[in-house]
């Protein structure tokens, strides 16, 4: 090959926490659209720190059981899969709370959205409040 490059189309979305917890253990619950998505080879999934902090009440609470504790699962899983972490920085907490338009109160949402705006991707949600958020773009 000379003189020719190709140029390869990467496709970054970012998963919410729902979609972070069935793609690990219930895919069936992701949309069609979502398991899609995931699946393509061009597909750069992106995850936020704080879907940790759900993933960890959520097992202290009970509301979902996992294989091993909540930390060692969310690195692996992690790991495993290839996903990306955002960090969470002053620029992505201030978009947080600088959100356009009504968005409601719950911090991890707002984060989350935060930083898909931030990246200028989708975020993969059943979350209805997120889908009808008109300054996000989202898949499910």
């Amino acid at each position: 090959m000379t003189g020719k490059c190709f140029k390869v189309t990467v496709m970054q979305v970012l998963l919410d926490t729902c979609a972070v917890i069935w793609s690990v253990g219930n895919p069936e619950q992701l949309s069609q659209a979502a398991r899609d998505i995931l699946t393509l080879d061009e597909t750069e999934a992106w995850i936020s720190p704080i879907s940790c902090a759900e993933v960890a009440c959520a097992a202290e609470r009970g509301r979902i059981t996992l294989d091993r504790h909540w930390r060692l699962w969310f690195r692996y899983y992690v790991d495993l899969n290839k996903w990306r972490l955002k960090d969470i920085d002053l620029d992505l907490m201030e978009e947080s709370y600088s959100l356009p338009g009504t968005f409601h109160q719950d911090p991890a949402d707002r984060i989350i959205v935060a930083t898909a705006r931030i990246m200028c991707c989708p975020i993969i949600t059943s979350d209805r409040k997120m889908l009808d958020y008109p300054h996000v773009q989202t898949i499910w």
